[in-house]
Formats: structure tokens, sequence, C-alpha cells
């Protein structure tokens, strides 16, 4: 089975065994990831189901932990947090889990991910400025006793890429 056709068991690896995803599920994926706001009844019409059938499907999403939740797509700048990062960690073997509880605790983090290669952990930023993205990098991150070493990357400019909807 082709993995954009697998579903994943819930988030905390869980045993459930994934279950296969049709045309109806995908389209329905696509539609919600364009606009997580779109009632049922479009859902429905745009994949052409029923309304109970589209209810039921997204609800197996969820249930699955397909759909992991619904939020909103947030210019940054325009929130106050107009200075962006992507920050590499080098941390102790081993400490992935415990790192990354304290790196959820951090204001402005976005994104964390466990990675191979040259370092272990990306982690994205979003901060009111470079005064406030200095004080996370040189006070916070490197204050955690299993982070060996960080290296942070300034973003220019940004853009979410998102399905055509």
């Amino acid at each position: 089975m082709a993995p954009e056709q697998m579903a994943y068991g819930p988030q905390d690896g869980g045993a459930l065994p994934p279950r296969p995803l049709d045309a109806v599920d995908q389209d329905i994926l696509r539609i919600l990831q364009g606009d997580g706001r779109a009632s049922i009844r479009s859902v429905a019409e745009r994949v052409h189901v029923s309304r109970a059938n589209a209810y039921a499907r997204i609800n197996r999403l969820v249930e699955d932990g397909v759909i992991r939740g619904f939020s909103a797509r947030v210019d940054h700048e325009r929130a106050g947090h107009g200075t962006s990062a992507y920050i590499t960690l080098k941390i102790v073997q081993n400490t992935w889990r415990t790192v990354r509880e304290q790196l959820r605790q951090l204001p402005g983090a976005s994104h964390i991910a466990l990675v191979g290669g040259d370092f272990d952990v990306l982690l994205l930023v979003h901060t009111p400025g470079n005064r406030a993205l200095r004080e996370l990098v040189l006070t916070r991150l490197q204050a955690i006793p299993e982070v060996l070493s960080t290296r942070t990357l300034l973003v220019f400019e940004e853009e979410d890429l998102e399905p055509d909807g």
C-alpha cells in the first residue's frame, strides 16, 4: 500500500493498523486542508456523498488520528511576531523526549522535528524581534542541559504551501 493511502494510529504510537484511505477520504482531506472551516454540507457536496457519509468519514479520520485538529493559518508578521528562525540543535543521545518537552514550553515555538543528519533537532520559532530571538537562543535554549549546540538560521521570507482547494 502506498504511504499516501495509509492512515496511522493514535499519536501515542498505538498499535492500530493503518486503515486505507480511499479517493473520497483523500478529497475530504484536501478540502479541509484548504479550508478547515468548511461545513459538512459543502464537503459532502464537493465529494458527492451524503452529509451523513461525510460526517462519518470526517469523524473516522479524526478518531484514527489522520486529522489531528483544526487551526488557523497565521501571518506571524501581522500577528506581531515578525522574526522567524529555524534553529538546529545537537542534543545528548537518547534525550529526545526530555528535550522535546522543554522545547514545547518555549514562547514562539511553532514546529519541532527529530531529524537525521548533522544535527538532531530542527525547531521553528516566531518571535517579536531579534532581541526576543537572541534571548530565546542564548538564555532559554542554551540553558537546557541536554542541548550540546545550536545554530540559528534567520528566515527572511516564508510562505505556507496550501493545497489546491
